[in-house]
């Protein structure tokens, strides 16, 4: 059996994420600094771990090599949003938008090098990341970011390691639904189909695939 580590694992991608890879027999562990949920699956559950700090990234990953023996993959699903327009901005923001989306996706890679040899990292970057709206300027550099590492990082670990991103649009979140009410979210991404993307991403179905950002969007 696969095992395989997926941060930001509490929230609605996350927990989308472990469903579809609980349902393909993946073993998993589930990181996050927030509180695991009472009805989360029959995972390994790490909560409380800032994914921004190195020791404590390092000590999650660590635990989880002893516990489950073998590490397979990693989806770096931790990050956020906050739209803030440029002007009037502090550079906090941007700091904090690279943290939360950039450096959490370095640091989890990193870690899980010492413990995986062969198998797939999956990131999650944006769409947005291209073109990007007013508003949206410290986000989009930190997931442009993302898939910069995602094109370095495949390069620098081929053949025995495969990296790639998924590109999603908006992705139809209790978060996102709040933040933008007036939206039509009937064009937005489901959590549990931008899932079953990581998990072919993650499976051997994708051998050929690498150093690709796969953009997730409802057609029309």
């Amino acid at each position: 059996m696969s095992n395989i580590i997926v941060t930001g694992a509490f929230g609605s991608l996350g927990r989308a994420v472990i469903a579809e890879l609980g349902a393909r027999n993946y073993g998993i562990a589930a990181i996050d600094l927030a509180p695991a949920p009472d009805d989360v699956p029959d995972v390994m559950a790490l909560s409380g771990v800032d994914l921004t700090d190195a020791h404590s990234v390092v000590a999650a990953f660590d635990a989880v090599a002893r516990q489950l023996g073998s590490i397979d993959g990693l989806v770096n699903v931790a990050g956020g949003f906050v739209w803030q327009l440029v002007a009037g901005a502090g550079i906090a923001h941007w700091e904090v938008m690279q943290r939360i989306n950039l450096h959490t996706a370095v640091l989890a890679s990193q870690a899980v090098l010492k413990h995986m040899q062969t198998g797939a990292i999956v990131n999650v970057g944006a769409a947005g990341a291209v073109n990007p709206a007013a508003g949206m300027g410290a986000y989009a550099a930190a997931k442009a970011g993302v898939m910069a590492l995602t094109e370095s990082l495949a390069e620098e670990l081929k053949p025995h390691v495969r990296v790639n991103a998924v590109l999603p649009t908006i992705l139809d979140t209790p978060a996102n639904r709040n933040d933008m009410p007036e939206a039509d979210h009937a064009s937005w991404v489901q959590p549990a189909a931008a899932a079953k993307v990581i998990a072919y991403l993650l499976s051997d179905d994708a051998a050929a695939v690498t150093g690709a950002g796969i953009r997730l969007s409802l057609p029309g």
